[in-house]
């Protein structure tokens, strides 16, 4: 962590979704191939972190760690001052419908894959898709995980999911099926904002939601931001200021979400194009994602996941115990 500040923390991480993964949520063929970006976005997002001296969390997808083709970006990640952490193996996100023995073989896959890739263990899971059970959450206790990032708590999924199959033109109806909780229930955007204790199965591990609008529940991830930026940047970044002036007001530490594609253009992957604001240019881009994140670090201290549970582990956390079916989400406490 560096130096201390008066001020508030907020964490900062990235989920690595890579080329092949994008194309496999959305149906669209050829993924099977594992086409990638990450020699190009990788060493982007480091250039950038670097340059504003932060340390921050990739989520890293296990099947990517698998991959010999990709140890030597992948390995730079930790080089570079960076925690690690699980984004799952197979990207699928529909992890509630898998079994015990299935979620197991995921996990294990996974941290094998990352730990050759990186030389690092994950101690933290975020689920593609924000996909979360209480199995998971069981698998997760039981592996020794600190810490769970996978909620996200919003009323839009609906229409973010409704969104993506408009655009999914080659998706069966049964592909469909397996995604129709993708990104979450509208019921998720009663769930609380700040970071809570779980305990399951007599283990604990510490949920820290992604950080949306407080009250009103909207997104304010960084693809978010960089959506409302195709229509006014002026408003994209007000609304941005505003969510950061609310969360102080409110005490809430945020978590904030990045994408590679909050990196990228339609350029640098083709097949994602139809994804809001590939059309940006690059320049364009990654100065507004300076501007947001000079923003965000002109009012709190940016860490990584592993540091913000570190200063958790020292406070009081809510706890809610024997976690099971829909009463992760039912809580409407701390919010």
């Amino acid at each position: 962590m560096s130096k201390p500040t008066n001020k508030p923390i907020a964490s900062l991480s990235l989920d690595l979704d890579n080329k092949w993964s994008y194309m496999k949520t959305h149906g669209d063929s050829g993924w099977e191939s594992f086409p990638s970006y990450l020699d190009i976005v990788v060493p982007r997002v480091l250039r950038f972190l670097k340059e504003r001296d932060l340390s921050i969390t990739f989520f890293i997808v296990g099947q990517d760690a698998a991959l010999e083709k990709n140890h030597e970006v992948l390995s730079q990640i930790p080089k570079a001052g960076h925690e690690v952490g699980n984004h799952s193996f197979n990207h699928e996100p529909w992890l509630h419908l898998y079994s015990r023995d299935e979620l197991d073989e995921e996990f294990i896959r996974s941290e094998a894959a990352i730990a050759e890739a990186t030389g690092e263990m994950p101690k933290g899971f975020r689920g593609p898709g924000f996909s979360l059970s209480p199995t998971v959450l069981e698998v997760l206790t039981e592996r020794g995980y600190d810490y769970d990032c996978s909620t996200f708590p919003t009323f839009i999924a609906p229409l973010a999911r409704a969104y993506y199959f408009f655009n999914a033109v080659e998706m069966s109806e049964k592909e469909k099926e397996k995604r129709k909780l993708l990104f979450g229930k509208f019921s998720d955007g009663f769930a609380p904002l700040k970071p809570y204790r779980l305990i399951v199965n007599q283990r604990s591990i510490i949920e820290i939601p992604v950080t949306t609008l407080p009250i009103a529940k909207t997104p304010i991830h960084l693809s978010y931001i960089i959506y409302l930026s195709t229509f006014s940047k002026s408003v994209a970044l007000a609304y941005w200021k505003t969510a950061i002036r609310l969360c102080k007001a409110k005490g809430i530490q945020p978590s904030i979400l990045l994408h590679p594609l909050d990196f990228m253009t339609a350029d640098d992957a083709p097949e994602l194009s139809f994804f809001p604001g590939m059309r940006l240019s690059i320049e364009n881009k990654i100065e507004l994602v300076s501007e947001t994140i000079g923003a965000l670090s002109r009012h709190f201290d940016i860490v990584s996941m592993a540091d913000f549970v570190g200063t958790l582990e020292q406070q009081t956390l809510p706890v809610r115990e024997n976690v099971s079916g829909n009463e992760l989400f039912a809580s409407t406490a701390q919010g």
